[in-house]
């Protein structure tokens, strides 16, 4: 099932972060035989990740150099998010001063305009937190009108600002080199004048002069996101009529994640943690005889492009409603129940592993699944797994695919298993620090276990 969509979009880009070295004149001149010998000796290339620039119908969010041409400033080091710059600079920024530094280049203008650029040290082992999505997700698709809930605690929202400087994430060896250069330009900055910039900064990347997804698509300067969500059945299906086909139990999890820099989306615990939970469920199944004598029929899917506006929810939902060859065998009338599997890898509560069943609304279908992920639990006895219901204090459903088809169809019944109840265990939410080193992956399996 293809799931791509114009709705949100990714500029396209060509990065490159170079280090320019004011060459030294002395007697090792003579060894410079050409021109490369010259560049390789001028510059030296740092291993970065970039923030790219993302478009819409409607606008632009995240990063961009503000011009075609290169931008050349010295690099300064940042000590505190309110540290202050004399001129136009490429600010090396530590990890834990990110947010409240992108917060306030956003609201200071006179420092907006000094920020010829950022480059981001990667050090975070001694973080406790770093999410650059909102403290509500994707709120314009909550399917209810309190959208005031933060379910993402650790949110500072800068990844939806829009920034007319590159910014790079720089790699642990690179983040050290960097360090060395800014503290050489500071011990510097109180001799003459043409020794201060004595190390520049050059930090390249695409700009498409457009205002939308619609004239960058035209332009081909830029790529659709989404595009490779994929759904199968247990047993397979056919094509048979709505008053042939069983009742319709979707399975459903997220297969990306988003970040402020893209090449970065890890994603572990939000989302890829319940998608290895999915797969693992639909491989143990397959091994199972005599599927076709069940009641309902599983459909399972593997959404992409969710983390920008649920693309291949909302596309999937699309696609049934045109009866589109890449849904076909699903009758939309026919499924009865969504059970998601969210983030998954950090269920553990006092040596338990926990999880918490979110239900759409107080029906007998919702009850009968929540039914059967206890009943699941309790027969793994020792290994003391537990599903609970979550908080009834909650607004609704946490930001989930279930959402694109509640709003959709504003009856319909679903579960979103989650390893939280009233805000996000995972404090690295949408951020690059989201790895696999922070998770348990027996969750992950006891959790599949149950299916």
């Amino acid at each position: 099932m293809a799931a791509g969509s114009a709705a949100t979009l990714l500029a396209a880009v060509a990065c490159a972060v170079l280090v320019l070295l004011a060459p030294a004149v002395s007697g090792d001149a003579a060894t410079l035989e050409s021109v490369p010998d010259l560049v390789k000796a001028m510059y030296v290339n740092i291993e970065s990740f970039p923030c790219v620039r993302l478009l819409n119908l409607s606008g632009e969010i995240g990063c961009s150099n503000p011009g075609h041409g290169l931008v050349i400033a010295p690099i300064v080091r940042f000590k505190n998010s309110d540290d202050q710059l004399a001129q136009p600079s490429a600010v090396l920024l530590p990890l834990d001063q990110m947010p409240a530094f992108f917060l306030r280049v956003s609201n200071d203008p006179e420092l907006y305009h000094k920020v010829a650029g950022v480059l981001v040290e990667s050090n975070g082992d001694k973080l406790l937190e770093l999410s650059p999505d909102r403290k509500f997700p994707q709120e314009d698709f909550a399917p209810y009108s309190n959208v005031s809930h933060d379910w993402n605690p650790s949110g500072s929202g800068i990844m939806w600002n829009r920034y007319d400087f590159p910014v790079f994430l720089l790699s642990e060896e690179s983040t050290q080199t960097l360090r060395k250069i800014a503290d050489k330009n500071e011990k510097s900055s109180n001799g003459y004048q043409a020794n201060v910039a004595e190390f520049d900064l050059v930090m390249q990347t695409t700009k498409a002069e457009t205002n939308g997804s619609e004239s960058c698509l035209k332009e081909q300067s830029c790529l659709p996101l989404g595009g490779q969500s994929v759904w199968a059945s247990l047993p397979p299906m056919s094509n048979a009529s709505a008053e042939h086909q069983k009742p319709i139990i979707m399975v459903v999890a997220s297969q990306d994640s988003a970040s402020f820099f893209r090449d970065r989306s890890l994603g572990a615990d939000s989302p890829i943690s319940g998608l290895i939970a999915l797969l693992t469920a639909v491989d143990a199944l397959s091994h199972l005889h005599d599927l076709g004598k069940l009641k309902k029929q599983l459909v399972f899917a593997a959404f992409d492009g969710e983390a920008w506006g649920y693309l291949g929810s909302r596309k999937f939902l699309q696609e049934l409603d045109e009866g589109d060859d890449s849904v076909n065998g699903i009758n939309s009338s026919m499924i009865e129940q969504v059970l998601e599997i969210g983030s998954v890898g950090k269920g553990i509560s006092q040596g338990d592993t926990l999880f918490y069943a979110h239900a759409s609304r107080n029906s007998s279908i919702s009850k009968k699944i929540l039914d059967g992920l206890q009943s699941g639990s309790d027969s793994l006895g020792s290994d003391n797994v537990k599903v609970k219901p979550a908080a009834s204090s909650n607004p609704g459903v946490p930001p989930s695919s279930l959402m694109s088809f509640m709003r959709k169809n504003t009856s319909t019944s679903g579960v979103v298993l989650e390893d939280f109840d009233s805000q996000f265990s995972n404090r690295f939410y949408h951020s690059h620090l989201d790895s696999p080193g922070k998770l348990t992956v027996h969750r992950c399996a006891h959790l599949s276990h149950q299916r």
